[in-house]
């Protein structure tokens, strides 16, 4: 059976999470909300399950409701001598008079990369399943003070004050990375702007970048184009090959500048410190609010990748939001996983003594959303923190793991659990004294993930910006989708997603647990793991039945 379901959930197939039936998939491209349908754009290779030379092309499906696709196929192919060796990352704008445009670049036939543009061959389709791309392309070739042949990725774009549509684009320009800004009146001819939207040298190579405006008061998302009292601007930047990095600042729309609130790029903040790579929002008018996509791929091998058909999947889309410090984005599942939402497990006013281990049963924690809030009723035992260990919390998780009895923690979850507990994956908490205050560590740690050898198991870690020592507790959210484990702490402000590969699901159940080790007991005052159902997920078979 093609199924997105139960029947062939091998091979860490997800069940709720977003990935073709097979193939390929990497960067998010062009989300949209368009006529009360859900369009998701992606790197897409039709042909296989690898990157291949990277002659990829646009895939395209469709939702109601952010949880169930449907696949179309694809939206843009390499046809044409613009981008001949490969559609590569862009996005989705919708125009002033309503339709909606693609802005992507395209690798030519000469393996330049170049800026074009495609619009809908029929706007009053709400599928938009076919696309056109106009002969005038490219609409930006690559600008001669640009090294490396690094220029793509353009962010969607927003309309100025003075009536002017502008992007971003990332360049390496003359050596240092570069966001440039260009700015047209009819979405076809495009003029550089003569500053960049923001440059630093000690980083050559920036990739698919997003600029998007945050309300400096409360959750709901806003217009890409917004502006003016009320609104600072988060610009996103991913470090190829490493991570992705934002800062919360002002943007100002006459110079079409970006000044970061924290200056330099070493002080940026992660959208996720785990491993996800070239998210991107929009905002999505049906609900008032900014969604990012992320994709998150596979740290197994690529011959795992070749024996199962497909690799790469996105995180659940999630809702963003700056925080109530205005220093910080927090990020939420979008509300319609609870659609999904089947049988309950709850524990209340559970106290988990020091080195205790508490069992969650009843539910299929395979495929779970788990909500938990630990009170602290102790702040005194928290161990002091040598300050060199802010600059380098992984490693502080990797030194200070479960096994190893603190003051304050360590206290979380055990997912992924064998029943002998040869695999298993812990995400935790500890509590840190410095300079007069509390500071909240948290870990997700996979080194016994997998029994499974070819497998990256590393150990996540960062600090969340909570006040422990006013709301006396930590809550956690995680989500657990077969081969992918994404975790909330503090409500939001800091997120770690993980791959991970055990064993032991393909013959023998998952065990969920919550557990202490550190030398005071800690209070679970609300416990709930929900069992979720299989969405339908680009199914082969479906046609538009998902929707």
């Amino acid at each position: 059976m093609a199924m997105n379901g139960k029947q062939s959930l091998r091979h860490g197939r997800t069940a709720y999470h977003f990935q073709p039936a097979k193939n390929w998939i990497n960067d998010p491209n062009g989300p949209l909300y368009y006529n009360g349908m859900y369009h998701f754009f992606y790197q897409y290779n039709p042909h296989g399950p690898t990157f291949g030379t990277g002659k990829l092309s646009w895939g395209h499906s469709v939702s109601g409701d952010l949880v169930n696709w449907a696949f179309l196929g694809t939206a843009l192919d390499p046809t044409s001598p613009f981008d001949a060796d490969g559609c590569w990352s862009g996005s989705a704008t919708i125009l002033s008079d309503g339709r909606p445009a693609i802005l992507y670049t395209g690798r030519d036939a000469d393996t330049l990369q170049v800026q074009n543009v495609a619009f809908p061959k029929n706007p009053s389709d709400p599928l938009l399943r076919e696309w056109h791309k106009p002969s005038c392309n490219p609409v930006i070739p690559q600008p001669a003070d640009v090294t490396g042949n690094n220029f793509r990725d353009p962010t969607t774009a927003w309309l100025g004050r003075d009536g002017l549509w502008r992007f971003a684009v990332a360049a390496e320009v003359d050596g240092v990375g570069s966001t440039l800004i260009y700015r047209s009146a009819d979405f076809l001819r495009w003029e550089r702007n003569a500053a960049p939207l923001h440059a630093s040298p000690d980083v050559p190579v920036w990739e698919c970048p997003d600029l998007f405006p945050v309300a400096e008061h409360g959750v709901q998302g806003l217009d890409t184009s917004a502006s003016g009292a009320g609104v600072r601007h988060v610009l996103k930047l991913s470090k190829a090959a490493d991570e992705d990095y934002y800062a919360v600042g002002r943007y100002d729309d006459e110079a079409d500048t970006f000044v970061p609130d924290d200056g330099d790029v070493s002080s940026w903040r992660r959208i996720d410190h785990g491993h996800v790579f070239g998210a991107k929002t929009f905002f999505d008018a049906r609900k008032s609010r900014r969604v990012l996509w992320a994709w998150v791929e596979e740290t197994d091998g690529e011959a795992d990748d070749v024996a199962k058909g497909w690799s790469g999947i996105q995180a659940f889309p999630r809702a963003v939001w700056l925080d109530g410090d205005g220093k910080q984005l927090v990020q939420w599942p979008v509300e319609e996983i609870a659609t999904l939402r089947r049988k309950r497990a709850v524990l209340l006013g559970a106290k988990v003594e020091s080195g205790g281990r508490r069992e969650i049963a009843g539910v299929e924690t395979l495929q779970a959303d788990v909500e938990v809030v630990f009170e602290i009723p102790n702040l005194e035992e928290a161990e002091a923190l040598d300050p060199k260990w802010l600059q380098d919390p992984r490693k502080l998780c990797v030194e200070q793991s479960t096994t190893v009895q603190g003051g304050v923690g360590p206290f979380g979850l055990i997912v992924m659990a064998s029943g002998d507990m040869h695999e298993h994956t812990t995400i935790f908490f500890r509590v840190f004294k410095i300079d007069g205050t509390y500071k909240v560590l948290m870990c997700t740690d996979l080194t016994r993930s997998s029994t499974k050898a070819e497998v990256r198991k590393p150990v996540y870690g960062a600090f969340v910006d909570v006040d422990v020592e006013k709301d006396r507790s930590i809550s956690l959210r995680t989500l657990i989708d077969h081969s992918v484990i994404e975790s909330f702490g503090g409500g939001g402000r800091t997120c770690i997603t993980a791959r991970v590969y055990p064993e032991h699901v393909a013959t023998g159940r998952s065990h969920l647990h919550v557990f202490n080790n550190g030398s005071d007991a800690v209070k679970v005052s609300k416990l709930e793991a929900w069992e979720l159902a299989t969405a339908s997920v680009n199914v082969e078979d479906d046609g538009l039945i998902a929707l």
